[in-house]
């Protein structure tokens, strides 16, 4: 009953945070010209800036967001670890490495799904490798290692590509990729990433059981009939595809997917089942307000999103971390 009432509630909130997304900007708008346009009346200039900037920029950002908190919470759940996270562990910055591969060679000249599969393919390729990693290591703290080396080698690897780019606008592609946008994002990015976001999300739901189990620990779960090889299979693919899916939108978003899933949990008894769906809904509307202080806030030029949410992630991470050490000790 209690996980119903906050999901009927952050429903309610994302609406109110999509349409909040619509009236604000650099011109604002007033509440009956943007609900003339979304219905396809009032002035044609309001129409386009609903339709075609402000609309898809808003929903980019909200399915992004959803999109990390589903699958750090899936991660945290998995790893039964609150520090675990795409951003993290290095499945982020690893399907940056995809995408931003793809945009230095220029292959996606060649097919619009190019982008996303070359995304979703690093983050994978990063998942599979720490859930192996989870497989044979018992500490924490060496999984986290692991992540920041993935984390660090991606990044290494994208600088290289930046270093080593044609002309300024190459450059200017990959940069993008790696700071993090979904500004001038349009319905056709949306488009070619959804089949990945719904792929992700139905496998990451169907898995909600196992997790739970698995707050048993892996012998009593095992016990009672989970398959854990093939729960960590599910897991891994479902997080990849999400990863890479979002990537494939908005370049690397950080920490939003650690942050969230540990602000729901409490909420919810610590359930990682029930938490799933919350920390999805809670993401998508933490990254639309953070995008909508990025479009509001006046600078000479428009702040990057993966900036602005590592500022504020970054912070809170140590907090976390901190938080949890003195729990252990």
């Amino acid at each position: 009953m209690l996980v119903q009432h906050l999901t009927k509630g952050l429903v309610i909130a994302s609406l109110l945070t999509l349409i909040t997304a619509c009236l604000l900007g650099s011109t604002p708008l007033g509440p009956d010209r943007v609900i003339l346009a979304l219905f396809g009346a009032g002035a044609p200039g309001d129409a386009v800036v609903i339709w075609q900037i402000r609309l898809p920029r808003a929903l980019a950002a909200y399915v992004v967001g959803a999109a990390l908190g589903l699958s750090g919470a899936a991660l945290q759940g998995l790893l039964r670890n609150p520090l675990a996270e795409p951003g993290v562990l290095g499945v982020t910055a690893s399907a940056a490495l995809g995408a931003t591969f793809v945009l230095y060679y220029g292959l996606v000249s060649l097919s619009a799904w190019v982008l996303p599969i070359a995304a979703i393919s690093g983050a994978l390729l990063a998942t599979t490798i720490i859930a192996i990693a989870a497989i044979r290591v018992q500490s924490v703290i060496t999984l986290i290692l692991i992540g920041v080396g993935l984390s660090s080698f991606s990044a290494a690897m994208m600088s290289l590509l930046m270093n080593l780019a044609p002309n300024p606008f190459a450059l200017s592609d990959i940069l993008n990729w790696m700071l993090g946008s979904v500004a001038n994002r349009s319905f056709n990015d949306l488009y070619f990433a959804a089949p990945f976001l719904a792929a992700g999300c139905g496998i990451l739901l169907a898995t909600r059981n196992g997790l739970s189990a698995l707050t048993l620990g892996e012998e009593a779960a095992s016990g009672i009939g989970l398959d854990l090889r093939r729960q960590r299979i599910f897991v891994i693919i479902g997080t990849g595809l999400l990863t890479g899916a979002a990537v494939s939108i908005a370049g690397a978003i950080g920490f939003i997917g650690i942050i969230v899933p540990h602000i729901v949990r409490p909420l919810l008894r610590h359930d990682p089942a029930m938490s799933l769906l919350p920390s999805a809904l809670l993401a998508g509307i933490a990254l639309v307000l953070a995008d909508i202080l990025v479009r509001t806030i006046p600078t000479a030029s428009e702040l990057k999103l993966g900036v602005v949410m590592a500022l504020i992630g970054a912070p809170l991470f140590v907090w976390i971390a901190m938080r949890g050490q003195a729990r252990n000790d």
